[in-house]
């Protein structure tokens, strides 16, 4: 049944892809120790991993190496990164309930867009093969060199979209940088903990930090409201 305009929700929110929407952890640990390894460097945990990650990501590498990589480096791990991750990310599947509340976002009139750092021609397949292509009324992936944050792109995507108040707008998404891209476009963040970071780390950003996307999405409407 539709719903009537006074009962449509006014919240958009705006999903982050990797390690939020799509359970990736795994993947991206491996590939990150392909691209370490790759360089002689030893291999991470997904503590350390999760205590350490940050963008941009060569400041990741410098948490990890104790230094800044070169050029060179950086160019062979992001590579061997990507070449090892897009391997693995398509068997990787949805977040615990993530496709049942995007469609209840949908049938309560709410409004979705995703906004992520993944390259966009592979981001827009994967959401097809997904099902849930259909949920976003805007879909942004990056478009250029990878690494960098997301302020900027978020900045675009918001401008690109009709009708969606920054004030009225929650980013959800499982990093720090998530939270700071929400508040260069003046929008409010709530950060999910099954992705990159440690809950201290996510803490660290002055937002709601939660354990589940239900709660994500709860927590999302309470403060937007």
């Amino acid at each position: 049944m539709a719903l009537g305009h006074k009962h449509r929700r006014s919240t958009h929110i705006v999903w982050d892809w990797n390690g939020t929407l799509l359970h990736d952890i795994h993947a991206v640990i491996a590939a990150t120790n392909a691209a370490f390894a790759e360089l002689g460097h030893p291999s991470i945990t997904l503590e350390r991993y999760r205590e350490l990650y940050c963008v941009p990501v060569p400041k990741f590498y410098e948490r990890l190496m104790g230094r800044l990589p070169s050029e060179e480096e950086w160019e062979v791990m992001d590579a061997t990164f990507h070449r090892h991750y897009w391997r693995q990310a398509e068997s990787a599947g949805l977040a615990e309930g993530a496709a049942e509340l995007l469609e209840a976002c949908t049938d309560s009139g709410g409004t979705q867009s995703l906004c992520s750092l993944a390259p966009h021609d592979r981001l827009v397949p994967l959401l097809r093969t997904h099902g849930i292509e259909r949920h976003f009324v805007r879909v942004d992936g990056a478009r250029g060199p990878s690494g960098g944050g997301k302020a900027a792109q978020m900045e675009r995507h918001l401008r690109s979209l009709d009708n969606v108040a920054a004030e009225r707008t929650v980013v959800i998404g499982d990093a720090v940088d998530d939270a700071l891209a929400a508040g260069h476009v003046g929008a409010r963040a709530v950060l999910y903990t099954g992705g990159s970071h440690s809950r201290a780390s996510l803490e660290t950003a002055g937002v709601p930090v939660v354990d589940t996307l239900s709660e994500a999405v709860e927590t999302a409407e309470r403060i937007a409201g």
